[in-house]
């Protein structure tokens, strides 16, 4: 112990968002979809039946912090250790103290380990005998998919909890409640937030809680008093982070107008503009699933037919996203956007079912012809089902010329090509 040990208190240096993690689950903000009243884990927390786990999403969504609000409920002995630093031989002696708990005092262990993505296969084998016969509960948390990055028998002896960005309304309190806590968080301190500040951090935190709470404490700590009073402002808020508000209200006018100039950029084939529109969606937190069911629609039609690879494309982008996550993933988004809007342009694909669609809601229902009946169950014969069908490929360039629209119907066009690219006839 040194001369300045008694008077050091590590929680006053620590992290707001450090000092602000939950210590029970009803201080635990988000993840409802797992945590909500009645659900699997959280009966399983409360009752101390908790079996091994791996809680898998992004930066900040609660990991870490809910394996502490399990540390805090358990009788079991909590051990936690560091995927980089504990080698096979601190795995090992874990794993003989487990035994020698149970055996002789009845006492459980659980070890938690963050980053467990990080964990190679050689700590992996020697943590499993002892996860395998139940002497120790295992939790993991990744941000990474653990279907890639743990063995699977490991993985086949834990329940994977999928944790979820947090909403922006989760977020909010998560700010409100470091604002009034006097003990861990800001209470202390008199502080006036501007709405155009709350919003901007909100939009910049893109459901990880701790990049929020990290701008908070900073922007509070920074801002001089006036007549004892801190006053964040929008400027404050974006000098916190050194990062520009958007002008972007999700729920807006000004929304749906971003998103209507992205769409017309690219019908309209500027690449340029399609992709400054595109960038202003991502920076301001736009939901990447959003953006992408956008691009897959307008691939079908403004593209279409002119060039189906674009759709393709798109689907693949969506892909990509799924896998890589962002912003790896803004990458093959743009790549799917610049498709679209480099290709030859055709509508024929929701001119036509809207043409058909129109007809259909005016016009009486048209009988099946008979030669295109179902013939394939024991008595379509005797209905004469079938009959008359003259089957394409049997006939020169797999074609033959027969009808297959009702006899009310014939003569009506529904597709037009449009004369553009692959639709060129």
């Amino acid at each position: 112990m040194d001369l300045f040990s008694e008077s050091f208190d590590q929680h006053l240096v620590a992290p707001l968002a450090e000092r602000m993690r939950p210590r029970t689950l009803e201080e635990y903000i988000g993840q409802s979809h797992i945590l909500g009243s009645g659900k699997l884990l959280r009966r399983a927390i409360e009752a101390d039946r908790v079996s091994s786990l791996i809680l898998y999403g992004p930066p900040g969504t609660g990991k870490t912090s809910l394996a502490q609000v399990i540390a805090t409920k358990t009788t079991s002995r909590f051990i936690r250790i560091n995927a980089v630093t504990s080698g096979v031989k601190d795995i090992r002696e874990i794993n003989l103290q487990a035994t020698d708990d149970l055996h002789l005092y009845g006492k459980r262990t659980l070890v938690f380990c963050d980053e467990v993505h990080r964990f190679n296969k050689g700590q992996q084998d020697a943590l499993l005998p002892a996860v395998e016969n139940g002497t120790i509960t295992f939790i993991g948390a990744t941000t990474e998919n653990p279907f890639f990055e743990l063995n699977s028998a490991l993985l086949s002896r834990s329940t994977i909890f999928r944790l979820e960005l947090l909403i922006p309304s989760e977020i909010h309190l998560g700010l409100q409640y470091a604002l009034k806590d006097t003990e861990r968080g800001l209470g202390r301190y008199q502080v006036e937030i501007t709405p155009e500040a709350w919003k901007h951090w909100i939009n910049y935190a893109n459901g990880d809680l701790r990049r929020a709470l990290n701008a908070l404490e900073l922007a509070v700590l920074t801002t001089l008093p006036e007549n004892g009073v801190r006053r964040i402002s929008l400027e404050v808020a974006e000098e916190s982070i050194q990062q520009r508000s958007i002008r972007f209200d999700k729920a807006g006018d000004n929304h749906y107008d971003i998103i209507s100039a992205f769409i017309k950029s690219m019908r309209g084939s500027d690449p340029d503009a399609a992709l400054y529109w595109l960038a202003i969606l991502l920076e301001a937190g736009e939901d990447p699933r959003f953006i992408m069911r956008r691009i897959i629609v307008h691939a079908s039609e403004d593209v279409g037919l002119a060039d189906p690879t674009v759709m393709l494309q798109a689907h693949a982008a969506a892909n990509a996203l799924e896998w890589l996550g962002m912003p790896e993933a803004r990458i093959p988004i743009a790549q799917a956007v610049l498709a679209i809007t480099t290709a030859p342009k055709s509508n024929s694909a929701v001119e036509s079912i809207d043409r058909a669609l129109a007809y259909v809601k005016q016009q009486p229902t048209g009988e099946v012809p008979t030669h295109l009946k179902d013939s394939n169950y024991p008595s379509a014969s005797k209905l004469g089902h079938g009959q008359g069908y003259l089957y394409p490929h049997a006939y020169p360039n797999h074609w033959v010329e027969q009808t297959y629209l009702p006899e009310n119907v014939q003569g009506q066009t529904f597709y037009v090509p449009s004369g553009m690219g692959k639709e060129r006839l």
